[in-house]
């Protein structure tokens, strides 16, 4: 009995002092806020300056995620483009393509006409006035073909393995890939988005040199109160706290601002955009920060405004010595 009352006022006490640890934390938080509210032009402006800086990489970052989604939209056509030798026959034309469409690793294949190809260029390029000066029909038939894949965004070995078959076949010319370019697109995004981490990398350092900067300006400010404290047996860290929650309410605040703006710039690109898209006869529609993009975003600018908070407190606080005044 004796050991279970022991180890009862031993958890009792335990409750008692992170409660009171919670509610000292607590306080703090809320008092570096108000802190922080009482002067809303310095607090805006730095809230604002670090907002501008966290939004250029989280916009870019979007910038990469929806020009993924339209490669992504491309790369289900996988279609093969197979021209046919000029010295062949129309209706051998039309055999092969009877021939390939017969195929198992094919879906569709369509026979497209030198002289339906050239309408059809006339059509699409406005130049019917210079090719009318053509004496000659300059573009070969060609064969549109569909591969038979068996996931919806398409196997791309299947289709360079059938893109190698149909070269071997007598009477093609040459076969192009359409979505040979979309990979190479895809590559570029990828470097880009290396570019955009790069960014963000360095925008961070500055909303910590940032909030490093208001801190220690606010640290001088207090300079006096902060002495009386250590005079009558403060801590550092005691000191130290007020600060470290100011500098997370400059990140945090920065945060939801970028995110503000980023969600602003998307709501007044939408309308012409989603126009571009439909005139090219697609639903592309763009997309803004999702919740976990969102909640990087705010945890990320919370974290970087307290460190920044953390580095400068502890650098400044410590050459502040009750009766130096140096």
């Amino acid at each position: 009995m004796a050991e279970r009352g022991a180890r009862d006022t031993g958890v009792r006490r335990v409750g008692s002092a992170l409660s009171g640890w919670l509610e000292r934390h607590l306080q703090t938080l809320v008092a570096s806020l108000g802190r922080l509210a009482r002067a809303p032009f310095g607090t805006a402006l730095t809230i604002g300056v670090i907002g501008v800086a966290l939004a250029l990489p989280t916009g870019l970052e979007l910038l990469v995620v929806n020009a993924r989604v339209v490669a992504t939209g491309w790369q289900n056509a996988l279609d093969l483009t197979v021209y046919l030798k000029p010295q062949l026959a129309e209706h051998d034309g039309a055999q092969l393509a009877e021939r390939i469409g017969a195929r198992g690793d094919v879906a569709s294949a369509r026979l497209v006409s030198a002289a339906e190809g050239l309408a059809e260029f006339r059509r699409w390029s406005g130049l019917g006035a210079a090719l009318e000066a053509l004496k000659d029909n300059p573009l070969p038939a060609a064969i549109v073909v569909e591969p038979r894949v068996v996931q919806g965004a398409g196997d791309a070995a299947t289709v360079t393995s059938l893109a190698a078959a149909l070269r071997a076949l007598p009477g093609v010319d040459q076969v192009q890939l359409d979505t040979e370019w979309v990979r190479r697109f895809t590559t570029i995004l990828d470097a880009v988005r290396r570019t955009v981490g790069l960014v963000a990398a360095l925008l961070g350092l500055a909303v910590l040199l940032i909030v490093g900067n208001t801190i220690r300006l606010d640290i001088d400010a207090r300079r006096v109160e902060i002495e009386v404290t250590k005079l009558v047996g403060g801590s550092d860290s005691f000191v130290r706290r007020p600060f470290l929650y100011g500098g997370f309410w400059y990140g945090l605040g920065g945060g939801i601002s970028a995110w503000l703006l980023v969600e602003g710039f998307v709501l007044i690109l939408t309308g012409p955009i989603g126009r571009v898209a439909a005139a090219y006869g697609s639903g592309f529609e763009v997309h803004g920060p999702d919740l976990e993009t969102t909640m990087l975003l705010l945890g990320s600018s919370g974290a970087l405004g307290w460190l920044g908070a953390f580095v400068s407190a502890t650098r400044h606080l410590r050459a502040i010595e009750p009766g130096n005044d140096a």
